[in-house]
């Protein structure tokens, strides 16, 4: 099925394989439920919802794509969910905002299963693609700089530098500087080790606690979050959520397609500058989404930490297939992850790290081009200032085109950055935000 011959491999590396990637992104097990819960989403829901979802892309992947990639709730998305969709609109419950994710997931099937896809993708700039990347990466950096404690509100001057002898704060640090060391040093599954460690510190200076065990049968307490497609259609219109659909899906698709080029690229899988069974290791994405939403989890995406991987020998769906049981039997270990979860000061190091290694795409932007750079330019700055990945994009794409214009380079310009700066000005300037 895996063809581990063709591709030079056998089924111990492999399996080592899958396991190296598993470590490396299992904190997304603890992260995704703090997020969410955040958002007033009960934790063994998400907890249970991040599996299912992962368990659904990363088989697909697996078994019918065969390629070495994971696919889970992609960071960022879940930061947006939380705290712009949930958190900035009174009359927009979590319940709400799973229909949007849903819709986008469907489309995102959609687009997956026709060439509108990879037009799409060509049509949006490389510098906007970038600025979206990093304006994500110091988002959920500041996001996990805010759950410590380390930057606190201020009246006058929005924040400020926080209290850094509370306990939530110096065992922030502590797991920062354990996290980065353990990176620096190129260990797999730093992030996830880094946490074990903080968790430690925690438990023995008495933030830690195991009042409810460490494993437990899986469960969802909400049960299906979306039962009919139709209502999530419908919540959607009545909520007037375009502009937050849009967003899941434009993120969702550079963010995954850049991925799974990459991995692909790696593992020395593409042929030419094209990639086989692309729609196979798309649609894994896509129902992924759709059906996480169904559970009550964000957008999923495919995983960067699947080149540590690929980088220990994986090749084929054989290692997709070992992180898909490794995130089945952690589905047991739910109390455990629950009162991990509870102390913010474990989790935020990994926020703080991912958003780092996110803000690299500022690298690829253009800077000497101001019809370049100052789009990007925008973005970045305004999605950690607006706390929306939405109006960020939102005042890029208004930007780019009018910037191009001025300088007569209106022709550089897709048709549809046009149609879509049109649409995000009107969003913008006449629904609510």
């Amino acid at each position: 099925m895996f063809k581990l011959s063709q591709y030079k491999t056998n089924t111990k590396t492999e399996i080592l394989a899958g396991l190296t990637t598993f470590l490396t992104m299992v904190y997304i097990v603890i992260v995704n439920p703090v997020i969410l819960s955040d958002a007033g989403v009960p934790f063994e829901q998400v907890f249970m919802a991040t599996i299912i979802a992962t368990i659904i892309g990363t088989l697909w992947m697996a078994l019918l794509a065969n390629y070495p990639i994971a696919i889970a709730p992609g960071m960022g998305l879940n930061a947006y969910f939380a705290y712009s969709v949930v958190g900035s609109h009174g009359n927009i419950s979590y319940e709400i905002a799973f229909s949007a994710v849903f819709v986008a997931g469907i489309i995102f099937i959609t687009l997956s299963l026709t060439p509108f896809r990879r037009k799409l993708i060509e049509a949006i700039p490389e510098n906007l693609k970038h600025g979206i990347t990093a304006g994500i990466g110091l988002f959920i950096a500041f996001i996990g700089l805010r759950l410590t404690g380390i930057i606190t509100d201020h009246p006058t001057n929005l924040v400020a530098l926080g209290d850094l002898h509370s306990p939530s704060a110096i065992l922030a640090l502590i797991g920062l500087a354990v996290t980065l060391i353990l990176m620096s040093l190129r260990i797999n599954g730093a992030l996830f080790f880094g946490m074990i460690i903080t968790g430690i510190v925690a438990y023995f200076t008495g933030q830690l606690k195991f009042d409810k065990g460490f494993v437990s049968m899986p469960s969802l307490p909400e049960g299906l979050m979306i039962m009919n497609p139709l209502t999530a259609i419908g919540d959607v219109v009545q909520y007037g959520l375009y502009a937050v659909v849009f967003s899941f899906l434009l993120v969702t698709i550079f963010d995954t397609t850049g991925t799974m080029i990459g991995v692909a690229h790696q593992a020395g899988l593409m042929k030419g500058n094209t990639m086989p069974r692309a729609r196979e290791a798309l649609l894994a994405d896509s129902i992924a989404t759709t059906v996480g939403a169904m559970f009550g989890t964000s957008p999923t995406s495919a995983y960067i930490e699947s080149s540590a991987g690929v980088a220990a020998g994986g090749r084929t769906g054989l290692t997709s297939l070992t992180v898909a049981v490794l995130f089945a039997i952690s589905a047991f270990f739910g109390p455990l992850v629950s009162a991990v979860s509870g102390i913010s000061a474990i989790t935020a190091p990994a926020l703080i790290i991912v958003g780092s290694l996110m803000m690299g795409s500022i690298t690829h932007i253009k800077w000497d081009e101001l019809d370049e750079a100052f789009p990007a330019f925008l973005i970045i700055l305004s999605m950690p200032l607006t706390s929306s990945i939405a109006t960020g994009i939102a005042l890029g794409f208004i930007s780019y085109p009018l910037l191009k214009m001025t300088r007569g380079k209106w022709r550089e310009v897709h048709p549809l950055v046009y149609l879509f700066a049109v649409l995000f000005f009107y969003q913008l300037a006449f629904l609510p935000h």
